[in-house]
C-alpha cells in the first residue's frame, strides 16, 4: 500500500468549532424523527433497490444507466474501493462537526445535490422537492437546465440553489439565458463542459426510453404495470400543470417533452468553446463554476478565465465510455486549481467515500442518483431522510477516523490498494 500524496485546500475556510458548532447542532436537533415508511432505508443504496421496483423499467434505466459498456459508471465506484482509510485513535472527538464553507457560505455537511435532468419525469415536482430538502438540511442543490420546472419556481423554494446550464456555442443565446438566470436570483452558475453531443445510451433504446418521449405500446405497458408512479407522477403532473416543457434550456420556455424540437434545441453544443466561457465570466456577476472537467489543462483554463470553482466529473458515466474516474483525476487537478474551489461528483454512496474525496483534495462533493431515487419514493421528506443518512455516516466515520473537523483530514489518512479488496 502507498500514500497518495499531499494536498491543501486554499479555498476552504479553516473554521473553528465555535463558529460552526451552532449550525451543526441546529441541523441535528431540528431533524424530525424518521417516518415509519422510510425506516427500512438504512443506506443510500437502499433507495435505488426500492426505486427499481417502484419505477417503470424505462424510467429506472434512464436514471441508473450509463453509456455503451458502462465502464465509466463502474470505474467511478471502483476508484473509491481502491482506497483504504488509516484512522487515528484517542483523539477526543466528542465535539466534532462536519460543517463546510463554500463560496462564503457555511453548509451543514460537505455534500450537495447534483443537477438532475428530467427529474420531474421520475418524481412528482422533483426539482422543487430536491430544493426544499436541500434547504431544510442546509446543503446546496444544483438545478439542471434540463429540468421540467421553471427555474424561477425552484429559486423561490430555495433561494440558495445553484443553476446548471447546457449551452450552445451561440453568444446571443447564451447572453439571454445568463440574464434570465441572474434575474431569477441565482448566485452561482454552473456551466457544463462535457456535453458537446449526447452520449450513446444504448440502454435507453433497449428499455423504450427516448427524448423526445414516444408513447409506444411498450411504454404504455411498462407505465401501466407501475400504477403508483403513473398516477402519482404522470397523471398528477398533467392534471395540475399540463404537458411538461423543458423550461430552462434558454431564456424562453423550451419545447414540450414529447416534441421533436427537443433534438433541435440541442444543436450547436459542439461549437461551445472557452471563448464563450470567457464572455460569460465578463457578463456574470455571481460565482462561476465549470463542470465536467477531467484534464489538468482544462482546470488551468478555467482558472485563467477567472472561474470560482470546478466540478471534476465524468457526468455519471453518461457521456464518454471509459472516461477516467473523477477520484483518480482529483489529486492532479487539485494541484492545478490553486485558488479555485474543487468539487467532485461520481460514485459517492457512503460517508467514507466523502471523507476519501476530501482527503485527496476535494473541497466539496455532489451526489445525484440516490437523492432522485429518494424523491421518487417519498418526495422531499424522503430526500431529507437520505441526506440525514449520509450526514450521520460522515459524523460516525469522523469519530472512527479521529477527526474533530474536516480540515484535519489529510492524504496521509488514505492508502492506495490497487484492485480493491
Amino acid at each position: 500500500m502507498k500514500d497518495v500524496g499531499s494536498v491543501s485546500h486554499p479555498h476552504v475556510a479553516r473554521e473553528t468549532v465555535a463558529e460552526v458548532a451552532p449550525l451543526q447542532a441546529a441541523v441535528r436537533t431540528s431533524a424530525p424523527s424518521t417516518p415509519r415508511r422510510f425506516r427500512s432505508y438504512l443506506a443510500l443504496d437502499d433507495f435505488e433497490q426500492a426505486a427499481r421496483r417502484h419505477l417503470p423499467r424505462m424510467i429506472y434505466g434512464y436514471v441508473s444507466g450509463a453509456v455503451e459498456t458502462g465502464s465509466g459508471l463502474r470505474e467511478a465506484r471502483q476508484a473509491f474501493a481502491d482506497l483504504a482509510l488509516l484512522p487515528r485513535t484517542l483523539m477526543d472527538v466528542a465535539g466534532r462537526h462536519q460543517a463546510r464553507e463554500l463560496f462564503g457560505r457555511s453548509y451543514a455537511s460537505p455534500f450537495g445535490i447534483a443537477p438532475l435532468g428530467g427529474a420531474a419525469m421520475v418524481a412528482y415536482r422533483a426539482d422543487v422537492a430536491l430544493a426544499a430538502a436541500a434547504r431544510a438540511a442546509g446543503v446546496p442543490m444544483i438545478l439542471s437546465a434540463s429540468s421540467l420546472i421553471r427555474m424561477e419556481d425552484v429559486q423561490r423554494e430555495n433561494p440558495d440553489a445553484w443553476f446548471q446550464a447546457y449551452l450552445a456555442g451561440h453568444q446571443p443565446r447564451i447572453d439571454a439565458l445568463i440574464d434570465r438566470v441572474e434575474a431569477a436570483g441565482f448566485g452561482t452558475l454552473v456551466v457544463t463542459a462535457d456535453t458537446p453531443v449526447p452520449g450513446n445510451r444504448e440502454n435507453n433504446t433497449r428499455s423504450g426510453f427516448s427524448m423526445p418521449l414516444r408513447i409506444t405500446p411498450k411504454v404504455m405497458l411498462d407505465s401501466a404495470l407501475h400504477p403508483r408512479w403513473l398516477i402519482g407522477t404522470v397523471v398528477r403532473t398533467f392534471l395540475n400543470y399540463g404537458v411538461p416543457h423543458f423550461e430552462n434550456m434558454d431564456a424562453v420556455q423550451g419545447p414540450p417533452m414529447f416534441s421533436r424540437d427537443f433534438v433541435r434545441n440541442m444543436n450547436s453544443r459542439d461549437q461551445l468553446a472557452w471563448r464563450h466561457v470567457e464572455a460569460i465570466r465578463k457578463r456574470w456577476k455571481g460565482k462561476l463554476v465549470i463542470k465536467g472537467l477531467l484534464a489538468a489543462s482544462d482546470v488551468r483554463m478555467a482558472r485563467q478565465i477567472g472561474a470560482d470553482g470546478v466540478i471534476i466529473s465524468s457526468h455519471g458515466g453518461r457521456q464518454l465510455d471509459y472516461a477516467l474516474a473523477p477520484m483518480r483525476a482529483l489529486p492532479e487537478l487539485r494541484a492545478e486549481a490553486e485558488g479555485m474551489a474543487v468539487m467532485l461528483d461520481g460514485g459517492i454512496r457512503r460517508g467514507t467515500d466523502v471523507l476519501k474525496a476530501l482527503a485527496l483534495g476535494a473541497d466539496f462533493v455532489f451526489l445525484g442518483r440516490p437523492f432522485l431515487y429518494a424523491a421518487s419514493l417519498g418526495g422531499a421528506p424522503c430526500v431529507q431522510h437520505a441526506i440525514r443518512l449520509l450526514s450521520e455516516e460522515i459524523h460516525r466515520d469522523m469519530a472512527l477516523m479521529g477527526l474533530r473537523g474536516l480540515d484535519e483530514i489529510s492524504p496521509a489518512m488514505v492508502r492506495s490498494i490497487p484492485g480493491g479488496r
